[in-house]
């Protein structure tokens, strides 16, 4: 598969979901769901540039420290408070079965899921996967945030529309109404953003620097003293 994606016999996109199989990940287990990067970080502009390489996330640093400011709070933390685990940069993880449903709250059975781990009802509408500008800017101001992407994100519009009706409530500060995921400014529709979604994934920047992304999370920078210097070692 290595060598299919090198001489781009395969896509981006095929040769990530490859990786996720023979890690173990499948559709059929929430806490090993296949996971996906972020690769984007312009969720404002007009129109999105797949040229311009500002347009990308630096795919070499884990979502946790994506914006520098956090580096040096995630170096400070390393540490156990107990001292009876080993130490670590982040106390959550990139990929697990509550973020799935989080992003895939308005579809069964994820929606059915959710209520069951929220206790019979919906989370708090302001934490609830609402809108893809205000997720990616959760993981600027929170580097407790570190979900990365579920493959949905590149091939299935449905699930960011509230096509069932449920009601999510109300956000706090605007008091708006949480429904179908608010997109970025460049997006004319569902399908469009998935559509640009994956050319982005497709594109010439991401193709030349997928690999560091993968050393992250299927490579060697996920354990040792690699993943410690990456700022890249989980809970």
């Amino acid at each position: 598969w290595l060598q299919k994606w090198v001489l781009r016999e395969i896509s981006n996109f095929e040769y990530l979901m490859q990786l996720n199989t023979i890690a173990g990940r499948t559709y059929n287990d929430l806490s090993q769901y296949p996971v996906f990067p972020w690769i984007l970080k312009d969720y404002t502009s007009e129109t999105l540039d797949l040229t311009n390489p500002t347009v990308f996330r630096d795919l070499s640093k884990p979502i946790g420290v994506a914006n520098e400011r956090h580096a040096r709070d995630v170096k400070e933390n390393f540490e156990d408070p107990t001292g009876t685990v080993d130490k670590f940069h982040y106390g959550t993880h990139y990929s697990n079965a509550a973020g799935v449903m989080h992003y895939l709250i308005r579809t069964e059975p994820f929606t059915t899921l959710h209520i069951q781990l929220q206790s019979g009802r919906f989370d708090c509408s302001d934490r609830q996967f609402h809108s893809v500008p205000a997720a990616w800017q959760a993981r600027m101001e929170n580097p407790v945030d570190v979900k990365e992407l579920i493959p949905e994100f590149f091939y299935f519009p449905e699930f960011l529309e509230n096509q069932n009706g449920f009601d999510l409530g109300c956000l706090q500060l605007s008091n708006e109404k949480v429904g179908d995921v608010v997109l970025p400014r460049w997006a004319r529709s569902r399908e469009d953003f998935i559509s640009q979604h994956r050319k982005a994934l497709e594109s010439e920047y991401v193709s030349a620097h997928l690999h560091e992304w993968i050393d992250l999370i299927f490579g060697y920078k996920q354990r040792g003293s690699a993943a410690v210097e990456a700022l890249n070692v989980f809970y």
